[in-house]
């Protein structure tokens, strides 16, 4: 909610800039508003894409292969966990004064941002779901459970930080925002942004 509130705080200031300047003809206020990189970077970093859903693995020593055989392992020696988590995560960026530059000309505004990825993903580890089947002769092993939980955890984030979809509507967002923040200047502009080494992307 803090978050929330910041991004809304920063969106204030440009518009009531940009009003003052347009009230007193002032140049130099428009012009620090173009120019302003913190206050972009503040409010791209703020644009973070929150995404949730759940997260199961399933592990066994028993696969179902159709041998006669498999009925007797299951009933004497099956040793099958099945874990689903709920999970938080947020994509987004973290800039700096490296990774993040605007630069601004008579009529074409450049905003370098770093690529959006994955900053953080949590398990909500009380909202656990789990199963399990044991044969008669194998016995409880809270062990297993922990080294199926980091298993899932280590599996999980991983997808995670490599999820193209996700890490596209990242971009989606962080450039909507950017583009409301200089909607003021689209009709004298070109804007456009540029994700790290990628191409630009035209807000016009």
């Amino acid at each position: 909610m803090k978050r929330f509130f910041r991004f809304v705080f920063f969106i204030a200031i440009a518009i009531l800039l940009f009003w003052l300047g347009k009230q007193f003809g002032s140049k130099s206020v428009n012009q620090s508003i173009l120019s302003n990189s913190q206050i972009v970077r503040e409010i791209a970093e703020l644009a973070s894409l929150e995404v949730q859903g759940n997260a199961s693995i399933k592990r066994s020593n028993v696969t179902d292969d159709g041998e006669w055989t498999t009925n007797l392992k299951k009933a004497f020696m099956e040793n099958t966990i099945w874990v689903s988590i709920p999970y938080l995560a947020k994509y987004g960026i973290n800039a700096d004064e490296k990774n993040f530059k605007v630069t601004v000309s008579d009529n074409k505004i450049t905003v370098n941002i770093p690529q959006p990825k994955l900053l953080s993903y949590e398990l909500k580890v009380d909202k656990m779901e789990t199963s399990n089947r044991k044969g008669w002769l194998l016995f409880q092993n809270d062990e297993t459970y922990t080294d199926v939980q980091k298993k899932l955890y280590q599996t999980s984030r991983e997808q995670l930080e490599n999820n193209q979809l996700y890490i596209n509507q990242s971009k989606e967002k962080l450039t909507k925002i950017i583009r409301q923040y200089y909607q003021p200047f689209l009709h004298d502009h070109e804007v456009e942004v540029v994700f790290g080494s990628s191409s630009p992307i035209k807000l016009n």
